[in-house]
């Protein structure tokens, strides 16, 4: 919460005189994921984005005031949550990728680890692209000041921040990235880029200037995957990407990227491959173009066994037809060619025999 709080007003220094000094709803949406974490992100960074000023006031007590953070049910998620699992092409591309020889290598050179975190966890499945999720809870106790287990070694940490890291690039990169992120942070990149467009394509003032979305550390990987500008790293708390749309004084626009993953840091500039790091918007457009599927169910199926069925079925008919065509067309020559030989053979007789009474 104080992460988010900070992190609200850095925004609010970097936006100033661009956002309202006070909350105006049209010029924000804050949309989050269905979690509690995630929802009490999203309200404390709009604290320190928005403290609330003169007639905001409600209650001279409470520095804060209320902004509407939007949600959909987990259930019905399908913008911010990845990785999406509703997808056949996507988990067989994830057991492809664990026969990969980068992950094969780094199953073999962690294995004393793996099997580490098994006999001390007690979880019945370690992977490589499981195990993660032992350095993630270890690592969210240290946040709290929660001593780690004896078994934790220096040795340890390192290995399984190590692998923390690989889980990460497992799932949306290290093997077919470009597909995966068809399948996955793609989504997210092509809703942003159709807001993007549509606000460039107005002709009417644009009351929205802000549009903000809390979700999780996959959800910024995912994105950036897309965007192949992932440092390969698991995205800490209060992390965030931010996407800014410009105009010269001619109206031409274009797409800057910053990523603020440290606070004693100013934001880095990304730089989509390809472009410049000021994008000309159609450039950044095009680019993106390819990280975004423009039918992801069908890009998500997979050739199923009815399918398979069908097709032998028509080709073993169409086979049939041919067949009885040719017969057909064999016979109709016969045909015509049997009387011919009739009549000569019938003349041979008559020529040497008598006629029959």
């Amino acid at each position: 919460m104080r992460q988010h709080l900070e992190l609200g007003q850095f925004l609010r220094k970097r936006y100033d005189g661009f956002l309202n000094e006070s909350y105006v709803r049209h010029e924000i949406s804050v949309r989050s994921t269905d979690y509690d974490r995630t929802l009490m992100s999203a309200e404390a960074n709009l604290a320190g984005l928005y403290p609330p000023n003169g007639e905001q006031v409600f209650s001279p007590n409470i520095k804060w005031q209320p902004i509407p953070v939007h949600t959909v049910p987990q259930s019905e998620e399908r913008l911010l949550s990845f990785p999406r699992r509703d997808c056949p092409r996507y988990e067989v591309l994830m057991n492809e990728t664990e026969q990969t020889e980068e992950f094969l290598n780094i199953t073999a050179d962690n294995q004393d680890i793996i099997e580490l975190v098994r006999n001390k966890t007690g979880l019945k499945t370690t992977t490589v692209d499981s195990v993660w999720s032992v350095y993630d809870t270890l690592f969210c106790e240290s946040r709290h000041n929660k001593s780690a287990p004896d078994w934790v070694t220096p040795t340890v940490w390192a290995k399984l921040h190590l692998l923390k890291d690989f889980g990460f690039r497992v799932l949306f990169g290290v093997y077919k990235q470009h597909e995966k992120s068809r399948l996955q942070g793609g989504i997210l990149l092509g809703e942003i880029v159709k807001n993007i467009t549509q606000v460039a394509g107005s002709k009417e003032k644009q009351h929205l200037k802000m549009m903000m979305l809390s979700a999780h550390d996959t959800t910024v990987a995912a994105l950036q995957v897309s965007l192949n500008v992932f440092n390969g790293k698991q995205p800490p708390y209060a992390s965030c990407h931010m996407i800014e749309v410009y105009s010269d004084e001619n109206g031409s626009l274009s797409v800057s990227m910053f990523y603020r993953n440290d606070t004693s840091v100013e934001p880095y500039s990304l730089q989509l491959p390809g472009c410049s790091l000021d994008c000309p918007l159609k450039e950044f457009v095009k680019i993106t173009k390819l990280s975004i599927s423009e039918d992801r169910d069908k890009e998500c199926q997979l050739p199923s066994i009815e399918s398979n069925k069908e097709v032998i079925i028509t080709l073993a008919v169409a086979g049939c037809l041919l067949l009885v065509l040719i017969v057909i067309l064999f016979v109709s020559i016969v045909r015509h060619k049997e009387p011919l030989s009739s009549r000569g053979y019938r003349q041979i007789i008559n020529q040497g025999m008598p006629e029959e009474s």
